[in-house]
This record gives structure tokens, sequence and C-alpha cells, in this order.
């Protein structure tokens, strides 16, 4: 009897221990390994798990590395350095210049030449040479140089577009890199894009820096002293700083897409602007080819329609660019648009707001008949324009007073615009405005003044700087060349004699 009780008590006990085994077993969520998974490593699917995502991340970040070096490696060779001289004249001043005795005994130079040199960037868009930068990477340059694989190069302006801030220039080389243009209309905001240039100093020259694009469209902007009516910039975080200007701004398959032009401050805060490629593309290509750029020109000005302007023109949306005033014979005025017509639509191309119908107007070419369709007096109606050629202002298709003309009379002039006309008080005249003047000029001499209306060259009336480069082109040493004038309310005669040299 008590061997068999002693036999119960174990079996008891061992029952009881696998009882207990098998709770403490189901609680743990121990895994109970079949002889197929052949490993004694009880950790090892978790280890693996997180081993492949771990990988997989690394993976997607190796493979962007990857892209941005590829990138970097084919566009840096097109991205070259800009350093341009400019020559310009500061008034002379000492303290004793206000002293009649000082004056009396001692002379000096009214001005003194000051040579400043700039840096900037350029991206090569053709093998012969051909360079495309910002107009004011170059602008008003006496001396252009470029910096290939540290060798320097003079270069020479082909032309200049103030209005999209763009320039093409070149140099003496072929064979050289290139970069593939893209469609910048494709891009995306959020879209990973590189800036190559050379911030600050030719020392650091092809820096790459990597960011998104924050977006598109921007406009309204004041960059290059308020001149640039055609604005439709790439926002991107991607480091830019003074010196990047004319760089590349290039997306991940290493096509450019834009032409970094400006930042907010005086270095980066995280905010770049750069002029799209399919932009700067028309631009460039006129530049090279005839040296200017000519766009259409419809000869309104608009204004962006706000909530309160829809609802007092009875519109049920905000897109489309209010006709604020049209222009007295222009093209607009022609085809019987007036003040206050909203433009919705140009062709097919529906009008999201003001900036959009500048850029797209400018894409025509004068004489281009286009179908406008305009809302008035809460009714949809289409007009068909013959569009012109946009001039400098507004009057003229030229702005600039020849070389030659500055250097033989010493004087500038510029179109009689409508923003003048009210600011001078020369409302119902006609002429050119001398907008600058050398001093010590014949033009000086004469007393001739900057804000003078110039309203006949030799007894011609002239309207317009063509007019006025075309009446004064031809003179020679010691001709003399009779100015009609009008300063405030006076009128008067002025005659200048072509001096032999320039003064």
């Amino acid at each position: 009897m008590k061997s068999r009780k002693i036999s119960f008590v174990v079996l008891f006990s061992i029952f009881i221990g696998i009882v207990v085994g098998l709770v403490i077993s189901s609680n743990l969520n121990l895994p109970i390994k079949s002889i197929a998974a052949g490993s004694s490593n009880d950790d090892q699917p978790i280890q693996l798990g997180a081993t492949s995502v771990v990988s997989e991340e690394l993976q997607g970040l190796e493979g962007l590395s990857k892209a941005f070096v590829a990138v970097s490696k084919e566009v840096s060779p097109a991205v070259v350095t800009i350093n341009s001289q400019t020559v310009i004249k500061r008034q002379n001043y000492h303290p004793f210049m206000d002293d009649e005795f000082f004056k009396r005994f001692f002379r000096m130079p009214e001005e003194r030449e000051q040579s400043v040199r700039s840096l900037g960037s350029g991206v090569i868009v053709n093998p012969d040479g051909y360079i495309l930068t910002n107009n004011h990477v170059v602008n008003d340059a006496n001396e252009i140089t470029v910096v290939i694989d540290k060798e320097e190069y003079e270069a020479e302006i082909i032309g200049k577009d103030p209005e999209s801030d763009l320039a093409v220039i070149k140099i003496e080389k072929d064979n050289l890199p290139t970069v593939k243009l893209g469609n910048s209309d494709d891009l995306e905001v959020g879209e990973w894009v590189l800036a190559i240039g050379n911030p600050f100093s030719d020392m650091l020259q092809n820096t790459v820096t990597s960011g998104i694009v924050s977006a598109k469209g921007r406009s309204g902007l004041q960059i290059g002293g308020g001149r640039m009516p055609y604005q439709d910039f790439i926002q991107t975080d991607a480091a830019i700083n003074p010196g990047n200007s004319g760089g590349a701004l290039v997306n991940l398959r290493g096509e450019l897409i834009g032409i970094n032009t400006a930042i907010v401050g005086q270095a980066n805060v995280g905010i770049g602007f750069a002029i799209p490629i399919n932009l700067a593309k028309n631009v460039m290509k006129q530049l090279i080819n005839d040296g200017r750029v000519i766009r259409g020109w419809l000869g309104v000005y608009i204004a962006d329609i706000d909530e309160n302007m829809a609802k007092a023109f009875e519109m049920e949306h905000t897109k489309g660019a209010l006709v604020q005033q049209v222009v007295k014979d222009s093209p607009a005025e022609k085809a019987g648009l007036v003040d206050g017509d909203v433009i919705t639509k140009v062709e097919d191309v529906k009008i999201e707001n003001s900036s959009q119908l500048t850029n797209y107007i400018a894409t025509f070419a004068p004489d281009s008949k286009i179908n406008v369709t305009i809302w008035r007096e809460g009714k949809e109606k289409q007009v068909t324009v013959k569009l012109g050629e946009r001039p400098a202002d507004g009057t003229s298709s030229e702005k600039k007073t020849d070389d030659s003309v500055k250097n033989k009379l010493g004087i500038e002039v510029e179109e009689l615009s409508s923003s003048l006309r009210q600011r001078l008080g020369y409302e119902t005249e006609e002429g050119v405005i001398v907008s600058q003047l050398e001093s010590n000029s014949v033009a000086a001499r004469e007393g001739i003044r900057e804000g003078d209306l110039i309203m006949s060259v030799n007894r011609k009336e002239v309207k317009s700087v063509k007019e006025f480069n075309d009446a004064v082109k031809d003179l020679e040493q010691n001709d003399i060349v009779l100015f009609r004038l009008k300063r405030g309310d006076t009128s008067f005669f002025r005659a200048l004699r072509i001096p032999k040299d320039k003064k």
C-alpha cells in the first residue's frame, strides 16, 4: 500500500508538472519549432524582419544619394563661372571743394572712375560656346570672362533681355559640355531639384545644393529694380546665394528646368527663385538669332481679380485679368476691348491671372491674330485681336540710345511713357525724354537737363527713340544739330556742335 501511494504521488506530480509547463508555455507564446524550421535561434525571425525593413529604407536613401551624385557629375561641367568688370563714375568730393578760395586756385575732376568686379554663373547650352545667364550678371559690363577648368576665356554679349532678366554670352571655344533642356511645365511642387553655381567666390565653383520645388508661378516680386514684367518663378528651398545667379536648377533626370535668379535677403534663407526653362527657351532662341526679343503686344494695363471684384463684375470665380486701361491706338483698342473687360481666355488657354496673360501674350509673334474671350456686363464675348510688337514701355519698339549718339552728344533718351507723361506733366506732348546726361558733355554745356523733353531734331518731330536715333546717327564732327525742347511749361531751342572728340 505504501509503495502504491508513493507511485501515485509521483505520477500525479509529473502530471501537474506537465500541465503547469503547458500553461506557462501558452501564456508566454513561446514558439514550438518543427524540424522543418531548421534553426535553433529563437530570435531569428524578429531580427530578419527588422533587418529587412531597415535595408529597404537604406536602399531608398542610397538610391536618392546616387541620383544626386550622377546628376552632379553630368551637369556640373556645363555650369561655368562668369566674372564681369564694370567701370562706374562717382562724384568726387573734398571738404575744401565748397570753399571759393580753394576752388579758385585748385581744380579737381568732378568725377572719378572706379572698377567694380562681380561674380555670377552661367550654363552652357550649345557646344559652340553659347552660355545662358542672367542679364544682371553681365549688364553694363565692360569686360566679361568665363572660367572653365581653371582657364579664362573672354566673352561677348550676344543679347540681353532685362524684362526677363536673361542674357546670352559667347566664348570662342567648341566641343563644350552642355546640359539637356527639360520641360518646366511638367515640374511638380515637392519634386527634388539641385542648384549648381558659384556662391560668394570663384573658389567655390560648381557648388551643388539640394532641395524641393516649394512653389510655381511666383510673380509680382521686386527683382531687378522692378523692371521685370515677365515673372513666372520657380520657388525652391535649395540653397541659392550671391554668385549663384545664372546657374542651373536641374531635376533628378539631369535636365535643366530653371535658371537661378534671385534670393530673399542677402543670403540663403530657404527661399530662392529660378526662371523656368520654358520661358528661357524662347528668349534664348531670339537672343541668339536676332540679338533681341520680339514679343506680341496687346496694349492693356491689367490687374488680378479678387473676391470683391468678382462679385462686382457678376463673376462666379476670381480667375482672369481685369483690363484697367486700354492704351490708345493699341491692338486692344482696335479690336474693341474697353476698360472693365475681364480677359478669361486666349485661344484655348484659360487665363488664371494677369501675370499669366502677360507671359502668354509675349509668346506670340507680332501680327499674330488671336481669339480673346472676355467677360463684359455679365456675358462672355469673343473678339479677334491682331497683336502688335511690344515696345519696351508701351510706345515704341526701340528703347536704347545708340552708343554713337551718346559718344557724340553725351546724351541718352527714353520713350515718353504714360507714367512719365503724368509725372512730368507732358500729357499732350510728343517726344523723347532726356534720361541721362554725361557731365561736361556738349549737351550739358548747352544747358540741357535730365527730364527735358526733346520734341524735334533739326526741325523734324521725333516721337520715339528710334526716330531720335535716326535723326542724329549721321551727324559728323563740327555738324550743328538743332533741338527743340520743353521743360515744364517752357519751350526752347538749343544748337549743339558735334565735338571733335568725346567729352
